[in-house]
């Protein structure tokens, strides 16, 4: 008797969900079987009134029956989406593309134009183009990169942190890790992204940057690799020969570290306001990747060797279209970038 209720409750459910139009009407299905006082859930309530040699392979029967409707009721509210969807598409405003519009409506940012001018020059030497978190943990910011705890070097860095431990990276150096985990070694990667650092705003610094870190790892590579690729880079930047330079600089995860400077491509060196006189522009802090840094990255320093860079994107950019004040690139102010005449 109850075997038969259970499959007469199935065909009902089943002739209802072909009639259902709206989402009210799976909800009334699903609170008439399936609900406090649901005609399924009776059945289970009542398994105690059941004979005992039947009640195990009722209450099967029943809930056999419960999953079925619930799958049903699923099924059916993404059918009802689906079609919701499709008729969203059906009745939205039409666009006429046959219609005219100006010859210059926008163009790409400044800071995308030469981090794509980046990407290209990298692939073309070998180099593959990887993408790092903006929310970064503490490990992998600062001590996979040889800047432990309570390292005076932190102080260099006012961090964003968040309630959960983790930060917004202030440097594009945090994907280092995971890159060489990933890859091992040998190999080449350049890393582009967004930093944040806690800064007083000026014509120089903010608080949203662009970096792009980039390395290389093999056996004997030496620091004449490095002003190798810094060379080729940039003379393909500014398209012509550019003359670099490199000073001591310390860095915790490059050992050597410099500072790497390009002879001012506006002035040739003879001095102007961008390099303010002294011929040479600060480009980008670089160096041997330390040991350290190679070991926790699952890379033995005594087999391989390799360099690191850190560019400033936003600094290029500024560079390459000759602006003063950093905030421009930041403002989203159409008609600033417009002045910059960038194709």
């Amino acid at each position: 008797m109850m075997e038969e209720k259970i499959s007469l409750l199935r065909e009902e459910v089943v002739a209802k969900m072909n009639d259902v139009k709206t989402a009210s009407d799976v909800e009334n299905i699903r609170v008439e079987y399936l609900g406090k006082k649901g005609l399924v859930i009776e059945i289970l309530k009542n398994l105690k009134n059941v004979e005992a040699d039947k009640r195990k392979e009722v209450g099967e029967k029943a809930n056999v029956l419960r999953v079925e409707i619930e799958k049903m009721i699923e099924t059916k509210k993404e059918e009802l989406k689906e079609l919701e969807y499709e008729n969203s598409i059906k009745n939205s405003e039409k666009i006429d593309i046959t219609i005219p519009v100006e010859d210059k409506v926008g163009s790409l940012h400044p800071i995308t134009i030469v981090q794509r001018e980046l990407e290209e020059i990298f692939t073309g030497m070998g180099f593959t183009v990887e993408d790092g978190n903006e929310v970064e943990t503490e490990y992998n910011n600062f001590e996979a990169v040889n800047v432990p705890k309570y390292h005076p070097a932190r102080d260099m860095q006012d961090t964003f942190w968040l309630e959960n431990g983790e930060l917004l990276k202030t440097q594009t150096s945090a994907a280092q890790n995971k890159i060489m985990l990933k890859y091992g070694a040998p190999l080449k990667a350049i890393f582009p992204g967004r930093c944040f650092r806690n800064e007083a705003l000026d014509a120089s610094h903010e608080n949203t940057f662009f970096q792009m870190e980039g390395m290389m790892i093999d056996k004997d590579v030496s620091i004449s690799n490095l002003i190798y690729f810094m060379k080729t880079l940039l003379s393909e930047i500014f398209k012509k020969d550019v003359e670099v330079r490199l000073r001591p600089g310390y860095f915790p995860f490059v050992e050597p570290g410099f500072e790497l400077d390009i002879k001012c491509p506006y002035c040739d060196g003879k001095g102007c306001k961008v390099c303010k006189g002294g011929s040479w522009i600060e480009l980008c802090p670089c160096g041997m990747i330390h040991p350290n840094v190679l070991k926790m990255g699952g890379i033995d320093p005594e087999e391989y060797s390799g360099f690191a860079f850190g560019l400033g994107l936003s600094r290029l950019a500024m560079m390459k279209y000759n602006i003063n004040d950093l905030r421009a690139l930041n403002s989203c102010d159409v008609r600033v970038l417009k002045q910059m005449n960038i194709k």
